[in-house]
């Protein structure tokens, strides 16, 4: 079993829009990197994808935004697995302001096994397919009361 995962970060200038609050773009860019922080967490990250010469890609996103995040704000950038199967794993999402535990956003991405030479479908490898393990379903990733 993976766990969930938690990456904190405090909203930038860089990050908000003309309408004052951060950008739908960069809550995406937030998916990828504590996706990323979590693959190298589970010991499975970018250059062991390099090295096994496959790797995950991002094939499909479904995201819900619920309440603006603002410059300073800090955020829970949260990350778990819920499934997996021979070629695809399911990584979902949820962001909180730190401050008052709101939920901000919601997510999840649908993730397949390629070749890298061939950008190719492949079948996870057992050192994929051991790391990737969904939480055990008696995990709440909505609760904070430990943060």
């Amino acid at each position: 079993m993976s766990s969930v995962f938690d990456l904190t970060i405090k909203v930038k200038p860089e990050h908000i829009d003309i309408l004052g609050h951060v950008n739908n773009v960069v809550y995406i860019q937030w998916m990828q990197d504590v996706a990323s922080a979590h693959i190298e967490k589970l010991g499975v990250g970018l250059a062991h994808y390099l090295e096994m010469k496959h790797a995950m890609v991002a094939v499909e996103h479904q995201v819900q935004y619920r309440k603006a995040a603002m410059l300073e704000d800090e955020i829970i950038l949260r990350t778990w697995l819920y499934d997996i199967n021979a070629l695809y794993s399911f990584r979902q999402y949820a962001f909180f302001n730190t401050k008052d535990k709101s939920l901000l956003f919601t997510g999840n991405t649908k993730w397949a096994c390629i070749e890298i030479a061939t950008g190719r479908p492949k079948r996870m490898s057992p050192t994929f397919i051991q790391a990737y393990q969904p939480i055990d379903a008696e995990v709440d990733p909505f609760d904070l009361t430990g943060k």
